[in-house]
């Protein structure tokens, strides 16, 4: 087996396609995490913009998410609706550019894309957070953390769909059984002692109000615990992931019940114990979700264990970017608003260009961001409820051109209520975040747009310029003149002279001299070596030129040379012919000379198009 195999997997065909399908509960681990895992962080964030209110943050955060849970619901339903009406993948892009036409679907695309690429950082952070609460000797080495986790997770995803779901199944589901078990004893013992329990350990002491109660910051926290709700597009984006559509429209009833039990669950309990969000950049953080663990089942193994289960949730709430941005890239690809690879699945059947993006530009992003959730948070959210609001708003004209199927009227009215609301509530998360980093958006979505439109748009005059819609000119054709450079005389150059001379009568090697490649017996033995071999096969002598570089460099002399035999013949193609040393081993990749690849990257950049480069191969055996 070799590294890939062992790394990434076997080969899959693309005939297996079906056997890659899954199941209602591994949708629910493999597309669910985003949703489930803001259970974690929503009710924190808003609690973090609430620590001037003191204890006072406690009170206003469960009316807050009551709202939050409302919201939640109507677009549950509303997006129900959007899984069968398109059960090939109705993402926010799908549906807005067929309903409300191509430049609102890349609005669609560049916000949804925006939020994926937030998510995993945003995932990463919070669970990496989580593990330092437990861990405090960590909280030193949190880049280094954040960057190993992203590493294992895009590994994990190039490895396909059905892989990744299945090994995010079992800490799914111990995150919820033991927070689900944490809540339902928590919610017990503070009902049995009237609303104010006592915790087995106390949570850090709310400080001091240093602000009122006003309305900007209950509009701030609201707009952050909105952060909750991404995640909710991600099974409508995923359809095709799925054995049929019905599968996924029961993942998606399971995500939104766990979520919203989750979310009002925290809730109550933060104000039953009176726990309250720490600044995450200082020294001994504890996260609200670690206090509230200990204030119930204290600092025992169920401690560690449900910690444990915080952190995994949290770390591969990522996943669902990867599951669903190369996804999007794929369709964009099909549109020609991304290159054509973007469309192509790789060898265990998944995007794996969309995967490798996604990774990259989230790694930028927690480097930039010191990997601190509350800085990534500001912008996160905003995308979604964009996509969410254009998606409700092009299902509202999907229902008003098949107003005649049952239930049409009361579809589109629901749409119609959806898109309001999370309209409103992007909205609001704008005003409220704009000082923080929101006011980028207006920069980065539109910019995207753009930059989607001018790929689409060079992407046709690229093959309307490569268009032949004539037969082909044959014409007096005069056979290439053949150059081949040399750093000496080895079996690669000696593969690429006989190949040389096997296409052509005029072949002209060059040698260039420097003073860290001096000139040697080459010279004195070109006749024995090449010229006479080559007369005794009846074919033309190749001659050896001899450049001599001053300023020790060996690609540009080559290239100057070639554009120089260009002009002298204007009539011939010159062909390149470039040897190359392959090798059988991947460490032999390290150690392998990169000239060769630099000089036929030297000349074809060069654009003349009557020079064509060659490479000959020459392969180790060893």
């Amino acid at each position: 087996m070799g590294l890939r195999d062992l790394l990434f997997g076997r080969e899959l065909r693309s005939s297996e396609d079906a056997r890659q399908r899954i199941g209602t509960l591994t949708g629910v681990s493999l597309l669910g995490l985003d949703a489930l895992s803001s259970a974690a962080y929503g009710p924190e964030v808003a609690l973090v913009v609430m620590i001037p209110l003191g204890r006072e943050s406690v009170r206003v955060l469960v009316p807050l998410l009551v709202c939050i849970v409302a919201i939640l619901l109507v677009v549950f339903v509303s997006y129900r609706q959007t899984i069968h009406a398109y059960p090939n993948g109705g993402g926010s892009y799908v549906v807005a550019k067929q309903n409300l036409g191509a430049r609102w679907g890349l609005f669609a695309a560049a916000a949804l894309g925006l939020d994926y690429v937030l998510n995993v950082a945003v995932g990463i952070s919070a669970g990496i957070a989580a593990l330092v609460s437990a861990v405090p000797a960590l909280h030193p080495h949190m880049i280094e953390l954040c960057i190993a986790t992203l590493l294992v997770l895009t590994a994990i995803n190039l490895r396909g769909v059905r892989a990744s779901g299945t090994a995010w199944r079992i800490p799914t589901w111990t995150f919820v059984a033991c927070l689900g078990f944490v809540l339902l004893a928590g919610v017990y013992r503070a009902l049995l002692a009237g609303g104010r329990p006592s915790p087995m350990i106390a949570p850090a002491p709310l400080p001091p109000a240093i602000a009122p109660l006003t309305s900007w910051i209950v509009l701030r926290a609201f707009a952050s615990g909105c952060a909750a709700m991404t995640g909710v597009e991600a099974v409508s984006n995923g359809v095709p992931l799925f054995h049929r559509p019905a599968e996924a429209s029961r993942a998606l009833s399971v995500i939104i019940a766990i979520l919203a039990v989750l979310l009002l669950g925290v809730g109550f309990l933060c104000r039953a114990y009176v726990i309250g969000a720490m600044d995450q950049s200082l020294p001994g953080y504890q996260s609200v979700l670690s206090q509230l663990v200990a204030a119930v089942v204290g600092h025992g193994w169920f401690y560690g264990l449900t910690m444990g289960a915080i952190f995994a949730v949290l770390t591969l709430s990522a996943n669902t970017s990867f599951a669903d941005f190369p996804r999007v890239c794929h369709f964009l690809a099909a549109d020609e608003f991304l290159p054509p690879s973007f469309r192509h699945r790789g060898r265990r059947l998944v995007y794996t260009q969309g995967i490798v993006l996604l990774a990259v530009i989230a790694g930028v992003l927690l480097v930039a961001f010191q990997g601190l959730t509350d800085r990534l948070v500001q912008l996160f959210a905003i995308g979604a409820f964009i996509a969410f609001t254009l998606s409700q708003s092009g299902m509202v004209q999907h229902w008003r051109v098949r107003r005649d199927e049952p239930r049409a009227r009361m579809k589109m009215t629901l749409n119609a209520t959806g898109a309001v609301l999370t309209g409103t509530t992007a909205v609001v998360l704008f005003v409220s975040k704009f000082r923080e980093g929101a006011w980028l958006t207006l920069i980065l979505i539109p910019a995207l747009v753009v930059l989607l439109q001018r790929m689409r748009a060079r992407h046709v005059a690229l093959e309307v310029a490569a268009q032949a819609c004539v037969p082909i000119e044959i014409g007096d054709v005069a056979p290439p003149l053949v150059v081949v450079p040399m750093l000496g005389w080895n079996r690669p150059i000696e593969n690429a002279l006989r190949f040389a001379i096997q296409a052509s009568g005029d072949v002209r090697a060059v040698r260039v001299v420097t003073e860290d490649a001096p000139l040697d017996e080459l010279s004195a033995r070109w006749e024995t070596l090449v010229a006479r071999p080559a007369r005794a096969a009846g074919r033309a002598s190749p001659t050896l030129d001899i450049l001599r570089s001053d300023y020790r460099e060996v690609v540009d002399p080559i290239v100057q040379y070639v554009h120089g035999v260009a002009r002298a013949n204007p009539g011939r193609v010159v062909e390149v012919v470039v040897p190359e040393l392959f090798e059988r081993h991947w460490y032999d990749f390290f150690v392998r000379n990169r000239y060769p690849e630099l000089l036929r990257t030297m000349l074809l950049l060069d654009g003349d198009p009557r020079v064509v480069v060659v490479s000959a191969p020459w392969y180790l055996t060893k």
